[in-house]
């Protein structure tokens, strides 16, 4: 892509062209996955990174300068999710050293009562909001999140470009974290 070209595909984004996102992320996709795949080691983990990046970006392209190459823009985005992640992961085991031998405390993630009935009550809530969705987005969010299907065994059981799926995952993310928040304001 070229610069004039990466720049009026961008101002076409920013304008609410869906043709223009699509064409920023399927450009920029395998240089974001791969940067994220060499880092956590986790095919799933750095799709999940990647999709979260493009949100990210997409959510806050106003403030991208054009100064600066598009590129490092993304890339900047993917290694500070992937910092979150690293730390996130990095919380789960402390480390204690007793008597010269290390020992791992592992974290008690066994629920009370009420925090299942919360977490119940939120999975209820949910699962509400995703039917809401239409079916092609509620489909694509099953797969991925319920079912765990990786992007290309979606784009398998789907019969549809890998690209397709990537868009309409990204879609479905943002419908339906607007819906929560168009909720929670309520």
């Amino acid at each position: 892509m070229s610069k004039f070209n990466l720049h009026k595909t961008i101002t076409e984004a920013k304008a609410g062209s869906q043709m223009a996102y699509t064409d920023l992320l399927n450009h920029y996709w395998g240089d974001i996955h791969r940067f994220l795949n060499a880092k956590c080691d986790d095919e799933h983990e750095a799709e999940d990174l990647t999709i979260k990046t493009f949100s990210r970006a997409f959510d806050k392209l106003d403030l991208y300068d054009s100064q600066y190459p598009f590129k490092n823009w993304l890339l900047t985005i993917a290694n500070n999710l992937f910092v979150d992640y690293f730390r996130s992961q990095k919380n789960a085991f402390e480390e204690l050293d007793i008597e010269k031998e290390k020992v791992f405390k592992i974290p008690d993630d066994a629920l009370s009562p009420e925090d299942q009935l919360i977490q119940e009550q939120q999975l209820a809530e949910l699962l509400h909001h995703i039917k809401n969705l239409k079916p092609h987005y509620r489909e694509i969010i099953n797969l991925r999140y319920f079912q765990e299907y990786s992007l290309k065994e979606i784009a398998a059981e789907m019969d549809e470009p890998m690209s397709n799926v990537k868009v309409k995952l990204l879609r479905a993310r943002k419908l339906l974290s607007e819906m929560i928040h168009k909720n929670k304001q309520t």
